[in-house]
């Protein structure tokens, strides 16, 4: 017999990945689903009047989930936090990593505040993406000193370096900057092993992924390139967000779904 879960009131803040870019869903909420939803579906199940709000948006900087986020999280009064900041920081030029953990911290121990259980998210071992694994680095200093705040602050680690799963291109979206709906529900799974949650999500079974040429390689990256790479760093040129005028998808703790 499993152990029902302590928690009736979830929030998650943080930015695109905590909104669930790259799984989109059309019954969800601002059309995508992502890992945060997965993991209130489970807990949902376990808990009677179990509430769940999402604050994250897309693009956001660390210094704006803990100017917009952190407060509006602590007034929902949840008692389970999870927060995954600093990512969008790290992957431009000229960031020090030690400097985004100093200032995430600040946000950690207002999330405890009020002894809320708080997961914490690391970065995922990007060595092997393709523009991304220059920075394997810093991600790895960042998540280093991720691992000292947890402990100092008695949170939880949501593990994403660990998650080897994350290595397949399959848990990618075709933008390679986001995770695909396998992805999300990889790491929902992680997330609730880190809550000690049992579920019934179904694992990815890795296949053999099929050959691919040279050639077509070179095609696919240069179609990438075009289509996501290159918009991005426009917007990184214009100092725009892709969370401009964008709202949390789900603002007030409510159903995590409707009957």
């Amino acid at each position: 017999m499993s152990v029902q879960h302590p928690w009736s009131r979830y929030v998650a803040i943080g930015d695109s990945f905590t909104e669930g870019i790259g799984d989109p869903e059309e019954r969800s909420p601002g059309g995508h689903r992502g890992w945060a939803d997965r993991v209130a579906e489970v807990l949902a199940e376990q808990t009677e009047d179990f509430a769940y709000a999402n604050l994250a948006i897309r693009g956001r900087l660390l210094q704006q989930i803990l100017d917009e986020q952190v407060d509006a999280a602590l007034e929902l009064r949840p008692d389970l936090i999870t927060i995954s900041a600093g990512g969008n920081d790290i992957i431009r030029p000229r960031t020090d990593p030690d400097d985004v953990a100093a200032r995430i911290e600040g946000g950690i121990a207002r999330l405890r505040r009020d002894r809320a259980t708080v997961v914490l998210f690391n970065g995922p071992d990007i060595g092997g993406t393709p523009v991304l694994g220059r920075i394997r680095g810093k991600v790895a200093i960042y998540n280093e000193n991720l691992r000292t705040i947890a402990q100092k602050h008695d949170c939880v680690v949501a593990d994403m370096w660990s998650l080897r799963e994350l290595t397949d291109p399959r848990m990618w979206a075709p933008d390679r900057l986001h995770f695909s709906p396998i992805g999300h529900q990889t790491i929902a799974r992680m997330v609730l092993a880190a809550l000690n949650v049992e579920n019934s999500l179904e694992p990815f079974e890795a296949e053999p992924m099929p050959s691919q040429s040279w050639r077509q390689a070179r095609i696919d990256d240069i179609g990438w390139a075009r289509e996501h790479l290159a918009p991005w760093i426009l917007r990184r040129i214009r100092h725009q967000s892709s969370g401009d005028f964008i709202e949390p998808k789900r603002p007030t703790p409510g159903r995590v779904r409707e009957s």
